[in-house]
């Protein structure tokens, strides 16, 4: 019988430390147009579906009619300088969450290290750490530029462990969203949701969360009672 020791904590941007007033619709729409606009069918992209989804699909597309690496590599980069545009926009009037400055000036004093891994694009989650005066609170953040593959693909937690020097099985992901639970889950963190209401409860137990916590507040306290918790080896 051993105690889990947390080393530390990785969180999601949006839904999580901040609230962003992001127009997803609008920028699913302007990124599915331009798509259209290069040669991408409509039948292959969905409005519905994140600009990730339209990219991964366009690029199978691309790469089975010949397109060349330069050409993906342009067409995906022009697509993400339109997400960019609208994510600067939302920077400008996101809120941050309610308890999350305290949550992380609490975490630091716990001696935990702090990251982030966040589908922003570098300069927006710049932007937002410090407008808010965060930054110093995290050793690393890991933006969708610094990843050939964003989350839910391990390769983007991956790369925030890495870089703070801590096994996943020690280390707490917390997140709104399914794919911090699944990119959690897979590499065998622990999984907190932090749900935006009761409905995405069950979606987020369904996709890993090991817990489910209301409010960001409630964090320091759920790891030291999983730090008190007895888990057989």
């Amino acid at each position: 019988m051993t105690a889990i020791n947390i080393k530390a904590v990785i969180f999601d941007l949006d839904g999580t430390i901040v609230s962003f007033n992001l127009d997803y619709k609008s920028l699913r729409g302007d990124v599915r147009s331009y798509l259209l606009r290069v040669g991408v069918p409509a039948s292959v992209l969905s409005v519905k579906e994140n600009i990730f989804d339209m990219l991964k699909k366009t690029t199978i597309y691309l790469k089975n009619n010949g397109k060349s690496v330069e050409a993906m590599d342009e067409i995906r980069n022009e697509a993400l300088d339109i997400a960019e545009k609208y994510e600067l926009e939302a920077a400008t009037t996101t809120d941050l969450m309610s308890g999350a400055y305290e949550t992380l000036k609490s975490l630091r004093q716990m001696n935990l290290k702090i990251g982030l891994f966040t589908l922003n694009s570098n300069k927006a989650a710049n932007y937002i750490l410090q407008r808010f005066n965060i930054s110093s609170f995290f050793s690393v953040t890991v933006p969708r530029d610094k990843v050939n593959f964003v989350k839910p693909n391990p390769e983007h937690l991956e790369m925030a462990l890495r870089v703070l020097g801590v096994a996943p099985e020690v280390t707490v992901v917390i997140g709104d969203s399914s794919m911090d639970m699944e990119s959690a889950k897979d590499l065998k963190a622990i999984a907190v949701g932090l749900p935006a209401d009761d409905s995405k409860v069950e979606p987020l137990m369904r996709h890993g969360a090991n817990y489910i916590i209301t409010s960001i507040t409630d964090l320091p306290v759920l790891i030291e009672k999983i730090n008190k918790e007895q888990t057989t080896q």
